[in-house]
């Protein structure tokens, strides 16, 4: 498994956050369209039924920000022995019908992603939805690197503009 962004990538499916343990709340999305995990939330819908997928209460910061913000965690972490799961944030499913909201853990070490990470990938999530990227080339990269680390930012947000086509994440 590697992290691109908000995603979480495996060599079958695509998560949107971490990939979910146990009966943990998870957004998967497949070839075959998108699933929400969890015992509250389970549900399934291709991907010509979903109008928009839209992930909000990400914790983004610039990289001086996100370091203090990390570095405050280590040291509540190593005076207290308390470590805290990754911070959660919600994922939106409109359908047409009332929308799905799933809260999933962040993907990313710490919780909290760059400015230009978190807007490539809604950009990346939006093409994903509406057919422009094909879910195929997410995957492919990813059973290519099979074994390998999680990419440096640099080389993942190079990936998601690879992915969206487009040197303007806008």
């Amino acid at each position: 498994m590697a992290m691109v962004g908000l995603f979480w990538i495996t060599e079958d499916s695509v998560y949107i956050g971490a990939e979910p343990v146990g009966t943990a709340a998870g957004v998967r999305l497949s070839k075959d369209g998108v699933e929400t995990l969890g015992i509250e939330h389970a549900g399934s819908w291709s991907w010509e039924e979903v109008r928009r997928i839209e992930a909000a209460d990400v914790a983004v910061r610039s990289a001086s920000r996100r370091w203090v913000s990390q570095a405050f965690d280590a040291a509540v972490v190593a005076l207290t022995g308390d470590g805290e799961m990754p911070p959660a944030f919600t994922v939106r499913i409109d359908t047409g019908a009332e929308p799905v909201e799933v809260s999933v853990l962040s993907a990313i070490a710490g919780g909290i992603y760059g400015p230009v990470e978190y807007e490539l990938s809604r950009t990346l999530l939006n093409r994903l939805v509406d057919g422009r990227t094909d879910l195929d080339e997410l995957l492919a990269w990813r059973r290519d690197r099979a074994g390998d680390a999680n990419p440096g930012r640099e080389e993942r947000e190079a990936l998601m503009l690879k992915w969206i086509g487009d040197s303007d994440p806008s």
